[in-house]
């Protein structure tokens, strides 16, 4: 009976090569790979002609779609070519490592037992205590690259395992493998997993003796090259792997394996995955370029640039070639690794700009490659529909960040918008809104990079649902059953309108409308009115009938209206300013509605707030520049206000925050209005220094927040002082403008900005 043992690096060009010459040497009526047996039936696609890698086997827990591991399989992953060896010779192929159920057992006992530390150490004094060193276990190969001058251990498995690939030497180069991690081993060396490793070696084994006894006479295992030496002597620890399998802890936990794209970034070590490599793409090249890979790889870089607009020209490839074989050569390389190449491309093409390297690194180093995975492949139904939608909206799933510029006029925008606004509700985070180029309310834009673990996250929903539109109802009905705030279901209802939910908007109108009935919290319905005003202003941009949800807004703003008076006495800083930026919602709200009835209410409120005692100075500041604004106060008062609010009687912190209240937002009133310009520079000229100093913050605060162009003219204009001179210019340009030729200009505005 015959057990072969293949020793690899996971994703290992050199590895792989190895393996497909020892393959059909041995020629197995067995293959066991190194993986939980969860994912054996999933192997069995490898081959598929739809199944293109980077792709991963996801296993996640039914219950908890959240516990959940990946297996990723790259183009030049040994464990994948040895897949398409056996699935295209029909050989039996299983996987062997401990079960993904045991691994997410232990993982949540783990878990508990560090939460009861967690919550024992919080209620046991600390005592102070001698720190204790604890020996951190090293890569195992970094030994080996110390005594052989590497850098790393990982340079050092590249330069002898992987790299320098020679045909016929299949066999030495298993042997060296495993002598290598041999005489790591009876080192005693330590290995990161080792307490992880000794029940899934044990495991392992148990594996391989149950395919022994199955009667199987040639077995070849490819696993870990770590795990190789002691997976030989099967007979002597048999007793001892018995006992150790006792002490695995029990599960019910039931798993599922499906295939997932997986994308280049992934399978790279920087994403943190722990078998990851530096990169995947250049691993790529190699795996499909046996030939004069260092020329072609920096003809590849050439490309990148020219594509960038940057100079390359043949010459530089030559060169570049010559200096990277130069190198290898000073360093007893036989041929240039990725790291000689690097420098020549840093000296001859980048001109030693590293910025410029770093454009090689993400697009070819590392790669924006994204697998495929076939369709008909088991799903769960929320994840079928999902796949089912953008294939219908032609979003396809990649790597690349990518823009989608929506305009809502537009049948298949309008469908695009709905589903990424369903997807936004049910925590996929696929689409990311930005800022439209274009500001009509007909416009949209999002932005799409996909990346593997969102597939969690859509599996974790499924339990809402069987379709993304019934997922997504679901969650908005379990937010809305306990929720007991005006604002936070008025932003339910903001995000139900352009998902197109319309089974469930009355529902929340209804609740909206019963909350705010009773509902005494004025700070909670100011949250409320804006995104109703939203709702109620925009909702026929979505050919939505919202006509019921205008007799909320209104009772809201009457309601806001007569307790805001009350609302604003006594706040502390903090509260003033939550109130003050309210205050400014609500009055932006007011003005989109555009009801001349609903503005005088409103205008009537913040009068109240102007002359009422015990009310934050930042208010009422803020107060009168919305009043002024409207022109509801008339100059003659606002001269009174500013003056009774400047006067030297007031302490100076009150007279600050009045100012930043009246200013905050804008400083064009201080550049053309001369009156309050000299008001508030009277003002700041009689404080007194240390006072001075100590409002310089709440000054530096209110000016920071002025555009550039504003603080310039602001300083240039303090150079004058006083502002003594009668400016009548502008009165006179006002009378004599045409306001017939001014509003021939109308229809071309309206035009570009819907």
């Amino acid at each position: 009976m015959n057990l072969t043992i293949l020793g690899i690096r996971h994703h290992g060009v050199g590895s792989a090569k190895n393996v497909a010459e020892r393959l059909e040497q041995l020629r197995p009526d067995m293959i066991l790979i190194e993986g939980p047996p969860e994912i054996t039936n999933a192997l069995t696609l490898i081959g598929h002609s739809d199944l293109k890698p980077p792709v991963s086997v996801m296993i996640y827990n039914t219950e908890n779609p959240k516990q959940s591991s990946f297996y990723p399989f790259a183009e030049y992953s040994p464990e994948w070519v040895a897949a398409i060896y056996a699935n295209k010779n029909n050989i039996p192929l299983r996987a062997m490592d401990l079960p993904a159920a045991i691994s997410f057992q232990i993982a949540y006992l783990k878990q508990q037992e560090a939460q009861a530390v967690a919550e024992k150490d919080n209620d046991t004094p600390i005592i102070d205590t001698e720190p204790i060193h604890l020996l951190v276990p090293r890569d195992p190969l970094s030994y080996l690259a110390e005594i052989s001058n590497f850098s790393s251990g990982e340079a050092f498995w590249e330069h002898y395992f992987e790299k320098n690939y020679i045909k016929d030497t299949e066999i030495d180069h298993f042997d060296a493998v495993t002598l290598a991690m041999t005489s790591l081993r009876e080192q005693q060396i330590l290995s990161s997993l080792d307490e992880e490793n000794v029940y899934r070696e044990a495991y392992m084994r148990e594996i391989i003796r149950k395919a022994q006894n199955e009667l199987f006479s040639n077995i070849v295992v490819i696993c870990g090259a770590w795990h190789a030496p002691v997976l030989q002597e099967l007979n002597k620890s048999a007793k001892a792997d018995t006992k150790i399998l006792k002490t695995l802890p029990k599960t019910k936990i039931k798993v599922l394996a499906t295939w997932i794209p997986w994308t280049n970034q992934r399978l790279s070590i920087q994403s943190g995955y722990g078998a990851g490599i530096y990169s995947p793409g250049w691993f790529e090249h190699i795996w499909k370029t046996p030939h004069e890979y260092d020329l072609r790889w920096l003809t590849k870089v050439a490309e990148v640039f020219r594509k960038k607009n940057v100079d390359i020209s043949t010459a530089h490839i030559i060169e570049a070639v010559r200096l990277a074989e130069n190198l290898a050569a000073l360093r007893n390389f036989s041929k240039p690794s990725l790291e000689e190449l690097n420098e020549a491309v840093l000296a001859v093409m980048c001109m030693g700009d590293k910025i410029m390297l770093n454009l090689v690194r993400e697009q070819l180093i590392i790669g924006k490659k994204l697998g495929k995975v076939p369709s008909d492949i088991p799903k769960v139904p929320l994840q079928e529909d999902f796949e089912r939608i953008i294939k219908s909206l032609r979003l396809p799933l990649t790597a690349n960040a990518k823009q989608y510029d929506l305009d809502l006029r537009n049948e298949n925008d309008l469908k695009r918008s709905i589903f990424l606004h369903r997807l936004e509700i049910l925590g996929i985070p696929w689409a990311k809104r930005i800022d439209s180029r274009s500001k009509g309310t007909f416009k949209e834009s999002w932005k799409l990079e996909w990346e593997p673990e969102m597939m969690i996250s859509l599996i974790d929903k499924a339990f809402f649902g069987n379709t993304i539109q019934i997922a997504t109802q679901q969650i908005i009905v379990n937010q809305l059953d306990n929720e007991t705030s005006v604002g936070k279901v008025a932003e339910l209802i903001q995000k139900t309108i352009p998902a197109e939910l319309f089974d469930i908007i009355g529902v929340l109108l209804n609740k909206v409308n019963e909350l705010a009935t009773i509902s005494a919290d004025i700070m909670d319905l100011m949250f409320a009115y804006p995104p109703l005003v939203q709702v109620s202003r925009y909702g026929n941009v979505r050919k939505t009938d919202l006509s019921m949800i205008q007799g909320i807004v209104d009772s809201l703003i009457t309601k806001i209206s007569i307790g805001l008076s009350n609302a604003c006495y006594g706040l502390d800083e903090a509260n003033a300013e939550n109130m003050f930026l309210k205050i400014g919602q609500v009055n932006d709200a007011v003005l989109l509605s555009d009801k001349p009835e609903i503005d005088q209410i409103w205008m009537d409120a913040l009068s109240k707030l102007l002359d009422k005692s015990g009310v934050n100075q930042l208010i009422k500041g803020c107060t009168c520049r919305l009043l002024l604004d409207a022109q509801y106060l008339s100059e003659e008062e606002t001269d009174r206000q500013l003056s009774y609010s400047l006067s030297a009687n007031n302490e100076p912190i009150e007279v600050a925050a009045w100012i930043e209240g009246f200013l905050r937002g804008s400083g064009m009133i201080l550049i053309y209005d001369h009156k309050l310009w000299n008001l508030i520079y009277r003002w700041v000229g009689q404080i007194q220094e240390e006072v001075f100093m100590e409002l310089l913050p709440i000054l530096r605060r209110t000016f920071s927040k002025f555009e550039y162009a504003e603080r310039r003219q602001i300083g240039e204009k303090a150079k004058e002082g006083i502002i003594t001179q009668d400016y009548t210019k502008a009165s006179k340009i006002e009378q004599e403008l045409d306001k017939n030729r001014a509003e021939m200009v109308l229809p071309v505005l309206e035009m570009l900005l819907f």
